[in-house]
């Protein structure tokens, strides 16, 4: 019986999908449905019959065998990461999208493969995930986050779409979904927020923590005598007002902030009011962060200025005992982190949390949190907001519903307060790598795409470029990815921006004042301060989908883009380091990887064919930054 356009289980155990075998052994418990009438894949859904109870189930769905994948995985608490394999076994914990090529064996070349997506969804209070076990079969776990939370029905726990074209299936199979569940919108419908299109700066790599309203000046003025002229500022961790518990544990580490903190007051410290002094806080809204913040736009002539904060507040959420803060009844709630999580790599803030506990807000409350926060930032001339930390939410779950519906519950009201206060739907989501976000995200438009740039650490140049390539191919369906900042003055400088180039993403560094690369900076960055940003996430092209470039010695990395009349592309080089599964961190595997040699062509850009026209015969000319101009 054919399900779902040409996805079906045979009556031998064989997941078929337009003709090719996917999976086999599928076990008799294992249900395919078909999608509805309008949805725009070819695609259906993957249940499961069982006793349908208890909060973490993990079902058995066909060995995986002898074809070439690609996932993406979260190999820590906040950030995913891509793995490439054959098998079952290959697929880690924690896999929220997966992509098979069944070749055709009829045919030769790229146009013979089916390529065949898996998206594990939300389905109720439960969230999927995919991961394999050492018999090769592809498994779905399936959590609620709460004991209390335990009877599913487990009908559309996964979603698979296949088709000839591995880019539309994907745009295709996410729209699908979008219609199903009706908890989010797909990145075509969103309203992208103008800051995207110009370049700016972030104090994070500048100053850490010890970020001050002075430190905001230093930074772009200094940029400015260079030529170079921010239009957004990121005003990062260090302006809010924090404080341990009395009992706390404090955590001390180079450039990072101390966890352990809870916030106390929703208005900035000392360090941004006017003339402010430790322990004394100036009341006059005038003499506070909007003193600075109108200073700096009228002098810089800055169109956006955004502060950071956690989606609770601050790291270690909202203080309790604080007058200020009593009516949003927050309660210290201990993070309890899914097996899958704790599988993958260790994390110093998750750990910190863990111990200290979090001030989680009343979820009845949070809308007044948000707004009442957002609303004062408003008044003293921010634009938008940079929400971090987000998926500890999927920790705190229990005695809420499970984690799913606190998710939801916080992000709907975080969005309606950035609708509320927050004109361009200014906000970047960061640390937000899970699928409980992802699908709960109607408005939010731009998404921190990988780990942090980490400008000390030599092992994760390469890896964040192909992260965040990879990454971008799930993520860029849901939201802008956000390549992060980097620094302009660095041996990997060029690498990064380079990329950023092709990423369509915003442009923005953390140069510290008096160290500045002005040449590299004067190729990305116009001189009004507008940066020539790419149409679409930039993502791998095809051929580069199931290679691995940061581990296999032999395979560059080709990101591809559209402008408005004209295709771009950038190659790359990331062999040497990766996450390693077996140390769960990254690794440099070889300090000095060997040259490597490869090809481009016209039809690596995607869609190329979109842009050229219906006549177009497929001759092109390619001009090379490095190399001039040729013609194919």
């Amino acid at each position: 019986m054919t399900v779902g356009a040409g996805i079906c289980v045979s009556d031998n155990g064989k997941l078929m999908v337009l003709g090719n075998c996917v999976l086999h052994d599928v076990p008799d418990n294992i249900v395919v449905l078909p999608a509805s009438g309008d949805a725009l894949a070819d695609g259906a859904f993957i249940g499961v019959f069982s006793d349908k109870t208890g909060c973490r189930r993990v079902f058995p769905v066909g060995k995986l065998q002898g074809l070439r994948f690609m996932c993406v995985f979260r190999f820590k608490m906040w950030w995913m990461t891509q793995r490439m394999g054959t098998c079952g076994q290959d697929i880690p914990f924690e896999t929220q999208f997966l992509i098979v090529e069944a070749r055709d064996c009829s045919g030769n070349g790229d146009d013979s493969a089916v390529y065949v997506v898996f998206l594990p969804i939300l389905e109720g209070d439960f969230r999927a995930v995919l991961q394999g076990n050492e018999r090769n079969e592809l498994e779905i776990c399936l959590e609620s986050g709460d004991p209390a939370v335990d009877e599913f029905e487990g009908n559309h726990l996964v979603f698979v779409a296949a088709g000839s074209d591995p880019f539309d299936v994907i745009t295709n199979a996410v729209k699908s979904v979008e219609k199903h569940l009706q908890t989010f919108s797909h990145r075509e419908r969103k309203k992208m927020p103008d800051m995207l299109n110009w370049f700016g700066w972030c104090t994070w790599d500048a100053f850490y923590t010890n970020v001050t309203s002075e430190s905001l000046k230093e930074g772009l003025e200094s940029l400015e005598k260079g030529g170079i002229h921010p239009k957004f500022l990121i005003i990062d961790d260090g302006w809010q007002s924090v404080a341990m518990d009395s009992h706390g544990t404090e955590f001390r580490a180079d450039n990072a902030a101390n966890f352990a903190n809870r916030l106390t007051n929703i208005k900035e410290n000392h360090k941004f009011q006017k003339d402010g002094k430790e322990g004394h806080r100036v009341e006059d809204p005038a003499l506070g962060l909007r003193h600075i913040v109108t200073e700096i736009k009228q002098k810089h002539a800055l169109k956006y200025a955004y502060v950071w904060h956690a989606i609770t507040g601050y790291w270690g959420g909202v203080r309790p005992d604080v007058t200020e803060m009593e009516h949003y009844e927050s309660k210290v709630v201990y993070p309890i982190s899914s097996p899958g999580v704790e599988s993958n790599e260790p994390d110093q803030a998750l750990d910190s949390i863990t111990k200290n506990g979090l001030g989680l807000v009343n979820p009845e409350k949070v809308f007044n949190f948000y707004d009442e926060l957002h609303a004062y930032l408003a008044t003293a001339g921010i634009d938008g907001v940079k929400v971090d930390v987000q998926n500890i939410l999927e920790t705190l779950g229990a005695g809420h519903g499970g984690r799913v519906k606190l998710a939801r519950k916080y992000h709907q009201a975080l969005e309606a307060s950035i609708a509320r206060n927050f004109a361009n739907n200014d906000i970047i989501s960061c640390m937000s790598h899970n699928t409980d976000g992802l699908y709960s995200a109607k408005r939010t438009a731009v998404i921190r795409a990988s780990d942090d740039f980490w400008p000390r650490d030599p092992a994760s140049h390469t890896i964040h470029i192909a992260s965040v390539a990879y990454n971008t191919v799930f993520l860029g369906e849901f939201m802008q990815p956000d390549w992060d900042m980097f620094h302009s003055l660095h041996p990997m400088a060029e690498y990064h921006g380079a990329a950023r180039a092709v990423g369509g993403c915003a442009i923005y560094v953390s140069d510290k004042p008096g160290q500045h690369d002005f040449d590299l900076l004067k190729k990305l960055v116009l001189p009004d301060g507008s940066i020539l940003r790419a149409k679409l996430p930039g993502r791998p092209t095809r051929d580069c989908l199931f290679s691995d470039p940061a581990r296999d010695g032999k395979s560059l990395l080709k990101i591809w883009n559209l402008n408005e009349f004209t295709g771009v592309m950038g190659v790359f080089n990331c062999q040497g380091a990766g996450w390693c599964r077996v140390g769960k961190t990254n690794i440099i595997h070889d300090k000095q990887p060997d040259t490597i040699t490869g090809y481009v062509r016209a039809r690596d850009v995607d869609y190329l064919p979109k842009v050229a026209g219906d006549e177009w015969n497929g001759d092109s000319v390619i001009y090379s930054h490095l190399g001039g101009m040729s013609i194919m």
